[in-house]
């Protein structure tokens, strides 16, 4: 539109094109969410997936028992849930910039020392310290950064990163597989471990703040301070003390049991029907590429149904997943499991952390998500020792997928049975 003035036509408004070439700045918060998104990847898959790829050749070299190797990851695992509160106090206090990239770096230290060990004690020394470092670096600290950089947001925020990390095992264990058969065991682990320092620690050590405020920003981006809710008040104490915290912590106990002891061994499982091990090893990749569908499928979907809901379906799916493994060993049923599980591993990332954050807010979030993740991580430190255990009295993983799937049953009702919040 043109307007006269003193005989001249004037734009009455700003050109249309004007509007398509402005870019408004993008909320750091998003840099901070894509570098966790990235960072989140290379740990996860370093630290956890790549794991299941060195299980048979550590055995095979040092003639160590499938319970011995899977109860150093279980240690690695207890020492990350032990430390979850500390960690979590601290990037309440303090942020997550120094911790992560300290974490970061003791990793990298770790992953490069387990390509060098050559004795049991060693090897469970190793891993040991590897979880310690660990309760820094994964989804935890990561999830807790999130809570605090975004409020209306933090639903897509948490979906974007873990959309991305998602690939994590679809990356990792191929790749871990194909330097094990190139260049052996040992010098597989060295070269993830360099890998994991060299992308991590940089990331943390220049892209991580501590929250919006310390840049002058509000949460989301936004001009004015979000609306934060009634749960923003509710204390660590107030949270421990209400049924509500206990049954949602056992429901998710119990599925972090049953997903840790199937993925962990998911390689020798198959390994054990007669499947070669690099095709072994890209259906384990391929459960990284269902989470990411689930994650599509429950951004989608979630803001139709209560967090409730949303959290009964994601256990059913783990159901219906651990079954398909009890039914057969034909390849269809294989693949219906890594659908369906790769599914639930994805969308149960996603629930967990946004009941906590919408229920509790995140003034006391560190703390309150670290005290849950403690006992989860108890139960995703017995289950790949069980599990190996099992393994190696019954010469047979169908043992512990009866256990597991009885397991995810009773999480299911679990769920169901939850009471209100407050």
């Amino acid at each position: 539109m043109l307007a006269m003035k003193n005989g001249l036509f004037y734009p009455s408004e700003p050109c249309p094109m004007h509007r398509i070439f402005k870019r408004e700045p993008i909320y750091y918060g998003w840099y901070i969410a894509l570098a966790l998104a990235i960072t989140e990847t290379v740990s996860f898959g370093v630290i956890f997936y790549a794991f299941s790829v060195f299980i048979t050749p550590m055995e095979a070299e040092f003639g160590w028992s499938r319970g011995e190797i899977s109860g150093a990851f279980s240690l690695m695992w207890l020492i990350t849930g032990i430390f979850a509160f500390p960690v979590g106090y601290w990037l309440d206090k303090h942020g997550s910039r120094l911790l992560m990239t300290l974490g970061s770096i003791g990793a990298t230290v770790m992953v490069l020392l387990w390509s060098r060990v050559t004795t049991l004690p060693e090897f469970v020394v190793v891993m040991a310290l590897l979880g310690f470092c660990s309760t820094a670096v994964l989804y935890e600290p990561a999830f807790i950064v999130i809570a605090n950089w975004f409020v209306s947001k933090r639903g897509r925020a948490l979906a974007f990163l873990t959309f991305i990390a998602g690939f994590a095992s679809t990356i990792f264990i191929p790749l871990a597989d194909a330097l094990l058969v190139a260049q052996g065991w040992r010098q597989a682990v060295f070269i993830l471990g360099v890998l994991l320092g060299a992308i991590t620690i940089p990331l943390h050590a220049l892209v991580l703040r501590r929250r919006p405020r310390d840049l002058g920003l509000q949460p989301d981006g936004e001009s004015q301070p979000a609306q934060q809710g009634k749960s923003e008040s509710i204390s660590l104490g107030e949270a421990v003390r209400s049924r509500f915290f206990w049954i949602l912590t056992l429901a998710f106990a119990l599925s972090s049991l049953c997903i840790v002891a199937v993925r962990v061994h998911f390689i020798p499982l198959l390994i054990g029907m007669g499947i070669h091990s690099s095709s072994a090893a890209v259906a384990s990749g391929a459960i990284g590429v269902m989470q990411v569908v689930g994650r599509m499928i429950f951004a989608a979907v979630e803001w139709r149904f209560s967090s409730k809901t949303m959290a009964i379906g994601v256990f059913v799916l783990l159901t219906l997943a651990l079954a398909t493994l009890l039914l057969g060993t034909s390849p269809l049923l294989i693949v219906l499991f890594i659908a369906f599980f790769g599914m639930a591993i994805g969308t149960n990332t996603l629930i967990r952390p946004l009941i906590l954050a919408d229920t509790y807010g995140t003034t006391f979030y560190g703390r309150i998500t670290s005290s849950m993740t403690f006992f989860l991580t108890l139960a995703g430190t017995a289950a790949p020792f069980a599990a190996g255990v099992l393994y190696d009295l019954f010469n047979s993983y169908n043992p512990m997928l009866v256990i597991v799937t009885g397991l995810s049953v009773v999480s299911i009702l679990l769920i169901a049975l939850l009471p209100k919040s407050s």
